[in-house]
């Protein structure tokens, strides 16, 4: 518990300067990095199950995704911004089960081509594309904001439901997944994301200026007077956020269930691998990136 607290303090503060402060190619080159490692542990847990990964071929396409999510970064006009990032994914994704099925056509053993293609094709659409999101949110206007928001309603959910479980949750959701998760943590988990999304939102304008005049966002990176959303839609959202955030994280847990591991790594003390820090991110980021690619585009 004490290397898992430590980590958080480490870690969050350099998160939070990370998405305010640094550049967007910065914190795209980061979010490339994170997914590297982050599938690299999936591949891992795929050869656990008996695939032979693509390994090479895999960590080659994320990079060159990950270089136009670079060159994107660099356009500061929002609708091209997302409009870009729209066909882009589209076509990453339509391409990638083509080049690593015709790679796969290599292995003297076919058997292993297809297994090998289509882990390869998940772990793609699974960590890279919602990485690349989450710094597409951050290139939109109020994208400091956001990408704020999408943290805290998350890792709110998680301590809820983590405290909350563990102090009067009785009932299993998911025991052959994961044993610990309960029906009272999963809605103490909503509840505490409801109500910190709220808060975010209705202190946005305040946050926004104070971060300004810090010199910590640009104006156009806060939110300020009719940005803000309507209270129903922060609640409707937030609730739909933390669900997924949940899904996220029962999905992982099923990877390694499956897998006969606890953990997806040790790179991070306390918390495992990469994949075991950021899978709630992975599913809740995409919920908030169509939410605000729709407000973008109304």
């Amino acid at each position: 518990m004490i290397k898992r607290v430590v980590t958080a303090v480490v870690l969050i503060p350099l998160v939070l300067l990370l998405v305010l402060k640094a550049p967007l190619y910065v914190m795209a080159i980061v979010a490339g990095a994170v997914a590297l490692l982050a599938i690299a542990e999936f591949l891992k847990l795929a050869a656990l199950y008996g695939v032979q990964p693509l390994w090479r071929p895999t960590y080659g396409y994320v990079v060159l995704f990950f270089l136009f999510v670079i060159a994107a970064s660099t356009n500061r006009v929002p609708l091209v911004e997302t409009t870009a990032m729209i066909y882009g994914l589209a076509l990453a994704v339509v391409v990638a089960p083509f080049v690593f099925l015709t790679i796969a056509m290599r292995r003297r053993e076919l058997v292993s081509g297809y297994p090998a293609a289509a882990a390869s094709v998940f772990a793609f659409a699974y960590v890279a594309i919602p990485m690349a999101l989450l710094v597409q949110i951050r290139q939109q206007p109020a994208g400091a904001i956001l990408v704020i928001y999408t943290l805290l309603v998350v890792w709110a959910g998680d301590i809820f439901a983590y405290f909350v479980g563990k102090a009067i949750g009785r009932h299993r959701m998911s025991p052959e997944i994961s044993p610990k998760k309960t029906w009272e943590g999963a809605i103490a988990s909503v509840v505490a994301s409801v109500i910190v999304g709220m808060l975010w939102f209705q202190h946005a304008a305040a946050i926004s200026t104070w971060l300004l005049q810090a010199g910590l966002i640009e104006r156009r990176d806060g939110m300020f007077g009719l940005q803000q959303p309507q209270l129903v839609a922060i609640v409707v959202l937030s609730a739909i956020v933390n669900i997924a955030a949940q899904l996220g994280d029962l999905v992982e847990s099923l990877v390694k269930r499956g897998a006969g591991v606890k953990d997806s790594g040790s790179i991070l003390p306390g918390h495992g691998g990469m994949l075991d820090r950021i899978d709630a991110m992975l599913f809740a980021v995409p919920v908030v990136w169509a939410w605000s690619a729709w407000r973008l585009m109304q």
